[in-house]
C-alpha cells in the first residue's frame, strides 16, 4: 500500500500523524489504532517521516501557539458560519449539541458541580461568548464562570410518571435557545429518579463544542470525578493552548500558498458538479426550511456489519468507503443522477495540541461522486476510497472558505454544495465514572439540518444510528421505506460486491422515491394517526384525568411501546391483550399494537372474572399489556403470557427509541377481535383487518363532518 493510501486511511479514522523534531506524533480517538495499525505504525515510521517531511515542509505548518489576550479575538472560519447563521434566525435550536446520560449508583451531585466548574475553568471556550464591532464579530473570554448543577427530583412520583417527566425535561432543555453575545453557552441539568438513579442533560451551542469534544469533556470529568471524590487534586496538567489560539493559528496559517495549495484540489474535485441532489419529495420544497426534522432508527446487524468490514480488509478499503459508496448508489437510484456530492465531516485535529481541547473544530468536505459507466459496486468502491484518501489529504481548508471560493450560487431553499450527509462514528463514547453505572439517552431536538443524513456508529453489536430528514420534504413512511432499502442494498453488497450498479438498483423502483409506491397503497390506521402527527405535532391529542399529551408525545410513546411489543414477539396476526382503565394508557397501548402489526383484544377490568377468564383462554393471548396495579385482579390463565406492565415497565419501555416504525403488517391482517356481549351464548370473536379499520376510521370522518386538522 502507497504511502499516500495508508495515511488517507487513517486519516478517514481520523488519525492525524505530524512531525514534531525528529519524533512521528500521532492523535487518534481512543480505541481505534489497533495493535496492527500500531504495529504498521512503527514498522512504516521512516518511510511516513520522510514522506511528511517533503510533502508538508513541516516549517510551514507551524504548532498552534497562545496569542495574546488584549485585543478582540477572532472567531474560526466555522465559528464565523454559525455566527452568521444565528443572526439570520435569532433563537433557533438548531445548532444546539445536547447529551444526557442515566447514572445509577451513588451520585455525590455536589462533586460533580464541583467537576463541571473546573472543566469550565480549564476551557476558556466555555467561558466565552461572541460580540460584533462595526459588524465583525470576535470572541470575548470571560475571566470565570460559575455554574450551577439544578437539581430536579422526581423521586416523589410513580416509575411512569418520572420518566416520562424527565424525558419531556431534557428534550426541553435541548429546545432552549442560547444567546450567543450574552452567554453562557452551556447548561446542565441533573434529574434525580431515586435516591441512587439520576439523569444528567447536557447542552452546548455548536459554536463551542463538536463531538470530539464531547469525549473530552466526558474523560476529563471522570478524571476529576474519582479524584474529588478521594479528597485528591485535579490530576488533569493545564493546557498549553485554548480554542481561541486554534482560531487565530488557523486564520494566520490558512491564508497565501497554504491555502491556495488545497483549495486548488477542491476546484478540480468540485469542478462542474451539480450543486443539488433532485430527491422526488413527498412534500414542495419551501422557498425557506423550517428546519423541522425527524429521525428514523437504523440498525445493522452484527454480522452483516462484520461481512462489509471483511469486504473493506478485501479491497484495501475502509467501511467508512463501503458504507459511503452504498449511500451513493442508494442516492442515485431515487434522484436518477450518476454526477452528485454527499456531505461528511472530519475532525478537523491534525495538530498535536488540539486533541485535548474543547471547541468547533470539525469540518465539512463535500465528496463528490461518479457513477458513471453502470461500475461493479466494486469499482464504484475503488472511486469513493481514493476520493476518500484524497480528500482527507486536502481536508484542512474550511468548508466556509470553500463556498467562498467557488462562488456557490446561493439558494436560500437549500444547503450550499449538497443536501445529503454522512457521518460513521468509528469508535463509541466511554462512559465511565467511578462507582457509577452510566448509559446514554439519545436526545432529539427535533431539528434537520440537511434534507437528509445518515449518521451510524460502530457497536459490538453491529453498526447504529439513525436517517436524520426534513419534514418540510418527507413523510415517515419514505423514510421508513428508504431505511429497508438501505439495508437491503447492504446485504446484496455484501453477498455480490461485483454486482453492476444496475443489478443493485432492482432491489428498489428505479428512480422514484419509494415513498411514490408507498403513497399507492393505503396507510394503515396507525399510519392516518402518524401522518396528523406529522402535521399536527405539538397540538393536543390526548386528554384523560389531568393529563395532556400532544400529538408528538402521544406518537412517541406508542411507538416505544411497539418496539418493546416486536421485541416479545408480536407483530401480525399476534393477539396482544389490552386490560387497563380508560386512561391515557388505554390509547398509548391501543396505538401501540397497531402500529406493531399485532392485533387487540380489549380486556375490560370491570368484567366479572369468569368472562374475563374465558376471553384470555379462548384467545389463547401470548402477549398482555396491563398495569402492575390489575394484575393480581386478573384471572390465573394471565401467568401464561408475556406481560407488560406499562407502569412497572416504565423504564424500560422510555429508553425504546421514539421514532416511526416500518410499516409492520399487510391491510388484510387482523386488527382486533372484540367479544360479544354473550348475551345469547357464550361470547364470541368479532375481527376486523387493518385495512377494513382505516377504511371504518375514514366513512366517519366523513360521516360526521371531522375535519384533517
Amino acid at each position: 500500500m502507497k504511502t499516500t493510501e495508508f495515511l488517507g486511511n487513517l486519516r478517514s479514522l481520523d488519525v492525524h500523524l505530524r512531525i514534531d523534531g525528529d519524533t512521528l506524533r500521532c492523535n487518534a480517538p481512543k480505541g481505534v489504532l489497533t495493535d496492527l495499525l500500531r504495529e504498521q505504525l512503527t514498522q512504516r515510521k521512516e518511510e511516513i517521516l520522510s514522506f511528511l517531511r517533503q510533502t508538508t515542509n513541516s516549517s510551514s505548518v507551524p504548532p498552534i501557539a497562545s496569542v495574546p489576550r488584549d485585543g478582540e479575538l477572532p472567531l474560526s472560519f466555522a465559528q464565523q458560519r454559525l455566527w452568521f447563521l444565528d443572526r439570520l434566525q435569532p433563537g433557533s435550536h438548531l445548532y444546539n449539541e445536547p447529551a444526557a446520560v442515566r447514572l445509577r449508583g451513588d451520585l455525590d451531585a455536589g462533586v460533580l458541580e464541583r467537576c463541571l466548574n473546573e472543566v469550565v475553568r480549564r476551557h476558556e471556550i466555555l467561558r466565552t461568548t461572541f460580540r460584533e464591532s462595526d459588524g465583525r464579530p470576535f470572541q470575548v473570554i470571560g475571566p470565570e464562570l460559575h455554574v450551577t448543577l439544578p437539581v430536579v427530583d422526581l423521586s416523589d412520583r410513580n416509575e411512569a410518571e418520572r420518566e416520562a417527566d424527565a424525558l419531556r425535561r431534557i428534550r426541553e432543555d435541548a429546545r432552549k435557545p442560547f444567546n450567543l453575545a450574552r452567554g453562557p453557552l452551556l447548561r446542565v441539568l441533573l434529574l434525580r429518579l431515586g435516591a441512587r438513579e439520576h439523569v444528567l442533560s447536557v447542552v452546548l451551542h455548536h459554536i463551542v463544542s463538536d463531538g470530539w469534544s464531547t469525549g473530552v469533556l466526558v474523560r476529563e470529568l471522570a478524571a476529576l470525578y474519582e479524584a474529588f471524590s478521594a479528597g485528591r487534586p485535579s490530576p488533569l496538567p493545564e493546557l498549553a493552548v485554548q480554542f481561541a489560539d486554534f482560531a487565530s493559528w488557523q486564520r494566520e496559517w490558512l491564508q497565501g500558498e497554504a491555502l491556495e495549495s488545497q483549495l486548488s484540489y477542491w476546484r478540480e474535485h468540485l469542478r462542474d458538479a451539480p450543486t443539488t441532489l433532485e430527491l422526488p419529495a413527498d412534500y414542495a420544497r419551501p422557498p425557506v426550511p423550517s428546519n423541522l426534522g425527524s429521525r428514523q432508527a437504523l440498525a445493522v446487524p452484527a454480522a452483516l456489519g462484520s461481512a462489509l468490514q471483511e469486504l473493506a480488509r478485501r479491497e484495501g478499503a475502509t467501511l467508512f468507503s463501503v458504507l459511503m459508496a452504498a449511500y451513493q448508489s442508494l442516492l442515485s437510484f431515487y434522484s436518477g443522477q450518476q454526477d452528485l456530492v454527499v456531505g461528511t465531516a472530519s475532525a478537523n485535529r491534525d495538530q498535536i495540541e488540539a486533541e485535548g481541547l474543547i471547541g468547533f473544530f470539525v469540518n465539512v468536505l463535500p465528496i463528490r461522486a461518479s457513477l458513471a459507466g453502470d461500475p461493479f459496486f466494486r469499482e464504484l468502491l475503488r472511486r469513493t476510497h481514493e476520493t476518500m484518501v484524497d480528500a482527507n489529504c486536502h481536508g484542512n481548508v474550511p468548508f466556509e472558505r470553500l463556498v467562498e471560493d467557488l462562488q456557490v450560487q446561493r439558494d436560500t431553499s437549500r444547503t450550499p454544495l449538497f443536501q445529503a450527509f454522512f457521518v460513521l462514528q468509528n469508535f463509541p463514547m466511554q462512559l465511565q465514572l467511578p462507582g457509577l453505572e452510566l448509559e446514554r439517552i439519545d436526545v432529539d431536538t427535533g431539528t434537520a439540518k440537511f434534507d437528509l443524513a445518515l449518521d451510524l456508529t460502530e457497536t459490538p453489536d453491529g453498526l447504529r444510528g439513525m436517517i436524520e430528514y426534513s419534514s418540510d420534504l418527507f413523510s415517515p413512511d419514505a423514510i421508513r421505506h428508504i431505511a429497508g432499502h438501505f439495508l437491503a442494498l447492504l446485504q446484496r453488497i455484501a453477498a455480490e460486491p461485483e454486482a453492476r450498479l444496475s443489478e443493485l438498483k432492482r432491489l428498489g423502483t428505479p428512480g422514484q422515491l419509494p415513498s411514490t409506491a408507498v403513497a399507492e397503497e393505503p396507510l394503515s390506521p396507525a399510519g392516518l394517526f402518524e401522518a396528523q402527527a406529522l402535521r399536527i405535532p405539538e397540538a393536543t391529542a390526548l386528554i384523560a384525568d389531568g393529563e395532556e399529551l400532544s400529538y408528538r408525545e402521544l406518537n412517541g410513546r406508542a411507538n416505544q411501546l411497539a418496539r418493546y411489543l416486536l421485541a416479545a414477539g408480536a407483530g401480525p396476526e399476534v393477539l396482544v391483550g389490552l386490560c387497563v382503565d380508560r386512561s391515557v394508557d388505554m390509547i398509548v397501548g391501543l396505538l401501540g399494537i397497531l402500529k406493531a402489526g399485532s392485533a387487540c383484544v380489549p380486556l375490560d377490568p370491570e368484567y366479572p372474572e369468569e368472562r374475563l377468564s374465558w376471553m384470555l383462554e379462548d384467545s389463547s393471548l401470548p402477549i398482555l399489556i396491563t398495569l402492575q396495579s390489575l394484575l393480581f385482579d386478573l384471572p390465573a390463565y394471565a401467568a401464561s403470557c408475556k406481560v407488560v406492565c406499562l407502569d412497572s415497565d416504565a423504564a424500560a419501555l422510555v429508553m425504546e427509541p421514539d421514532g416511526d416504525l416500518p410499516r409492520q403488517n399487510p391491510p388484510e391482517s387482523l386488527a382486533y377481535v372484540i367479544y360479544t356481549s354473550g348475551s345469547t351464548g357464550r361470547p364470541k370473536g368479532a375481527m376486523n383487518s387493518h385495512g377494513g379499520l382505516r377504511n371504518r376510521l375514514l366513512w366517519m370522518q366523513e360521516a360526521f363532518g371531522l375535519g384533517a386538522e
